[in-house]
């Protein structure tokens, strides 16, 4: 059973790091090709923009966790009447949180770039990209919502290939958006929304090749169902948009200790902790069908172990990201640091020194929540997601930065994570044992 169980571990986990990784590549890519095009000025209102693109992202991971969840433990019981009625219901509110989205874009995007802290000059580069990206909103819902109801359907290596065809496709249009064509900061948005176009095409193989267990039904969506879908993914969501809460929140306070250079070597040590946590993230997302199938059989020892391997996992990849960070940090900072300003890459350096420890603890802190959502302890999961994006970090960051300037600030994410994991795992083993399976 042992080997059963790794066997499964191994490959959700691995299709779904490489499918992560290559998801990351939407703001990697963006950043390298602005940074060269754009210059400090495009790194900082590319920097103002990603937290509104993970607000969308994590509606998107809410609705599709928190419904492919219910439908892995909804097949696990054989109980096959609900499940198309959880699909249908959550695409109808990733259409639904799309169309909000893409209407903010089209009215607010002005004000909405003010309030992230865009000034004179970056407020039209941070105007074009988050209308973009807005108005795109609906696809990267729903593309999140189908890759997560494929990878629980039995096919995590499509959600994987549809993820990094994504990606790839985001790196090639962004390349000849902005340079060949010469479309500036809107090239840059618009490769990237056609992103989740062309992933939600390859998804579609699934549903053509008549083998899905998933299909369309007519019904309403009945509030009840509609809490079940958002508390299940709730901690996702909360997951990812601790991110945006941690970028607003840097950059705001950067903005008044270092101006707009200290808010562009923010985006550089940002962007490539993106990657870092995709990974954590892959692990994640990739454990979840496994964990949520054993809920529903009442395996408590399937459950345990699989946390079990996702943590050991994690403080082996934040090992690896942390000596590459150490060692390489020059090296990476050169990429994105186009105009070779001395101030930026100073910052940056000490940043991702600094910064970059606090994924020891990350890791396992994003593992935690999805295992708990996964198991139905839902509460517990968001009590973790909210004490890492906003209750810990935010006077964190306050206070640090008052203390220590620039290096409180990367103080506060590591001794932020750190806390946290305490809280996590202390919820972890607080509670002993999973539900019976249902009748």
């Amino acid at each position: 059973m042992e080997q059963s169980v790794l066997k499964s571990y191994a490959k959700y986990v691995s299709l779904n790091i490489l499918g992560m990784i290559g998801l990351s590549c939407y703001i990697l890519a963006d950043t390298f090709f602005v940074s060269k095009s754009l210059g400090a000025a495009g790194l900082a209102a590319l920097n103002f923009s990603i937290g509104i693109y993970s607000l969308i992202h994590g509606t998107g991971l809410m609705i599709g966790i928190g419904g492919a969840t219910r439908y892995s433990i909804l097949k696990s019981q054989n109980q096959g009447k609900g499940i198309n009625t959880v699909f249908a219901a959550s695409l109808k509110l990733g259409i639904i949180a799309g169309v909000v989205f893409a209407i903010t874009g089209i009215l607010g995007t002005g004000h909405l770039a003010v309030l992230l802290g865009a000034d004179a000059a970056t407020l039209p580069l941070t105007k074009s990209y988050l209308g973009t990206i807005l108005c795109f909103a609906p696809f990267f819902i729903l593309n999140n919502i189908l890759l997560a109801f494929v990878r629980n359907d039995n096919n995590p290596k499509l959600s994987m290939i549809a993820m990094l065809t994504g990606s790839l496709s985001n790196i090639v249009l962004d390349y000849i958006f902005m340079f060949p064509l010469g479309m500036g900061m809107f090239g840059a948005a618009f490769a990237t929304g056609l992103a989740p176009v062309i992933s939600l095409g390859v998804l579609s193989v699934h549903f053509i090749r008549g083998k899905s267990g998933l299909k369309w039904v007519q019904s309403r969506i009945q509030g009840k169902a509609v809490c079940d879908i958002l508390g299940l993914g709730m901690a996702a969501f909360i997951t990812e948009v601790s991110s945006a809460i941690v970028l607003i929140t840097f950059n705001l306070v950067i903005l008044g200790l270092e101006g707009n250079l200290g808010v562009a070597s923010y985006g550089i040590v940002a962007n490539i902790a993106l990657v870092g946590i995709s990974v954590f993230t892959g692990i994640a997302q990739g454990i979840q069908p496994l964990v949520s199938k054993a809920y529903g059989q009442g395996n408590n020892m399937i459950i345990k172990r699989l946390l079990l391997y996702a943590v050991f996992t994690s403080l082996a990849i934040a090992s690896t990201i942390y000596s590459l960070v150490f060692f390489f940090s020059d090296q990476m900072i050169h990429v994105f640091n186009s105009e070779q300003n001395a101030a930026i890459a100073l910052l940056a350096r000490e940043g991702l020194r600094i910064y970059f420890a606090g994924f020891f603890f990350a890791g396992i802190n994003i593992i935690v929540c999805m295992y708990l959502s996964a198991a139905e302890r839902g509460l517990n999961a968001f009590f973790v997601s909210v004490a890492r994006g906003c209750i810990v970090l935010v006077p964190m960051v306050l206070l640090l930065s008052r203390i220590w300037e620039m290096t409180g600030v990367w103080l506060a994410f590591v001794v932020t994570e750190g806390l946290v994991s305490i809280l996590g795992m202390a919820l972890v083993f607080w509670k002993k044992g999973v539900k019976p399976i249902r009748s």
